[in-house]
């Protein structure tokens, strides 16, 4: 740490220079701008700078680096380990900068690094093209992008790596650059999964498809028919159909229009089928799962923004994840999975869910650093409650699922779907085979460690 009265002037200095704001603990503003998505993070940065262009992230890293301050970015502020904060340092924060740039002539869109998934759905929507983005509409696009990226459309896109074309990126020397297949190719690998360890990513360009049409059905059934429910969605996709996507989910009933009355505020089992394409073919797809007896249902052509704001949980809530990839989706794991149900906090914001992999995401390319890609499904159980006399028991469920699918899972993880579960997690996340080849790169572009509030890639 530098002596007090370098700090002051360098803060000053800083002040001075940037176009956007920065936050010091005695500012108005900095507690807001300290606060993020999970209410279980409570961190104090010792200086929060909130940069409106590529320059003001350059001056904030060299800032960084002159005092000796901790760096960590901030995008969306999803992370569950609370990762866009730190204690003590300086926080990049990229939420001024989320300006987007449709190009329909070459199917791509230019994304800064705090654009959320709002803003990138909403301004490919007018065009009738979309990317495959996060499940929430106030994620961050960066951080999504950069860990792998899974979402509705991955059967039918690919995760969101398959689809990033370029990264502007500023390095822990302050120095900008460029990754694609042509400049930087090796950084631009790592940045097929590896995250914020490389530098800060100030703008991502991804490529667009078709998207005329999307409908979905939202099912919720009576929690006892949640076995029947699971094996009916598994063989729709299990038979094809990689325009589907969505997911079986145990949640508490919500108190929404469509909602019956005995159903809110318990236990229920929804069944979610996402469509690439028409409402027509979505029906006849879904046929199966309306067959079942439910109690109520979603069903019909919807933009697909729309579609991404559906399940937003409100910020402030205290949120603890993870999840385990699976080998296959067995009656005996379905059994399992819907019985833990049974234990879920209800009522509370918690979600038990079974996501569909395959598809595109399967037959992607297989080089870059997101080992579940062959997984056929993933169980994520997602922890969301409001009380922290709630914390330990949310904790437990989560590791109790975790625990319950042992048997199945291949060992490889989303590294974005957990916090901070250990190096060897980590690793899971990457593939043990990649582990020296992104370490190199860590070496070459970031040697002293600097970005390391993430699932952290050490230098050699």
């Amino acid at each position: 740490m530098a002596p007090l009265s370098k700090a002051g002037a360098a803060l000053a200095a800083l002040r001075e220079e940037l176009a956007g704001e920065v936050f010091a603990p005695e500012d108005p503003g900095y507690d807001e701008a300290r606060t993020v998505f999970n209410a279980m993070i409570d961190r104090r940065p010792a200086v929060i700078a909130r940069c409106a262009d590529e320059i003001d992230v350059v001056r904030s890293v060299r800032f960084a680096r002159d005092l000796d301050l901790k760096i960590a970015v901030r995008g969306g502020g999803h992370s569950v380990a609370g990762m866009a904060l730190n204690d003590g340092g300086l926080v990049i924060d990229l939420r001024r900068m989320h300006a987007v740039t449709v190009h329909p002539g070459s199917m791509s869109v230019r994304v800064e690094g705090g654009a959320t998934m709002s803003h990138l759905d909403r301004a490919t929507e007018p065009y009738a093209l979309a990317t495959t983005g996060g499940r929430a509409s106030t994620t961050g696009v960066g951080g999504f992008v950069l860990g792998g990226g899974s979402g509705w459309l991955e059967r039918a896109f690919g995760l969101a790596v398959d689809n990033l074309l370029g990264v502007e990126l500023v390095t822990a020397e302050g120095r900008p650059v460029r990754a694609t297949a042509e400049e930087n190719p090796e950084l631009f690998w790592a940045l097929h999964g590896g995250g914020g360890n490389f530098g800060v990513a100030t703008a991502l360009t991804l490529r667009l498809h078709e998207l005329p049409a999307f409908a979905i059905a939202l099912l919720l059934y009576l929690p006892e028919h949640g076995p029947e429910v699971a094996r009916t969605y598994r063989e729709i996709i299990e038979n094809g159909h990689p325009e589907a996507g969505g997911g079986i989910l145990y949640l508490t009933g919500p108190p929404e229009e469509f909602v019956p009355e005995h159903l809110v505020g318990e236990l229920t089992c929804g069944a979610l089928l996402t469509y690439a394409g028409t409402e027509d073919d979505m029906r006849k797809v879904a046929q199966p799962l309306l067959a079942l007896p439910h109690e109520a249902e979603v069903v019909g052509a919807m933009p697909y923004a729309d579609v991404q704001c559906m399940i937003d949980d409100p910020p402030g809530l205290r949120n603890y994840w993870s999840a385990e990839y699976l080998t296959g989706l067995p009656d005996d794991l379905v059994d399992v999975f819907c019985r833990r149900a049974r234990t879920m906090p209800v009522p509370t914001g918690t979600q038990h869910v079974l996501f569909p992999m395959g598809g595109a995401v399967a037959d992607g390319p297989a080089e870059y650093p997101v080992p579940y890609r062959g997984s056929p499904w993933a169980v994520h159980p997602f922890g969301i409650w409001e009380s922290p006399a709630d914390d330990e028991r949310g904790v437990r469920w989560v590791r109790d699922v975790r625990a319950d699918v042992r048997p199945w899972r291949t060992g490889a993880v989303y590294l974005n779907f957990i916090g901070d579960e250990g190096a060897d997690r980590v690793e899971a996340g990457l593939g043990a085979g990649n582990a020296r080849r992104l370490a190199a790169v860590k070496t070459e572009y970031d040697p002293d460690n600097v970005f390391r509030f993430n699932h952290n890639i050490r230098p050699v």
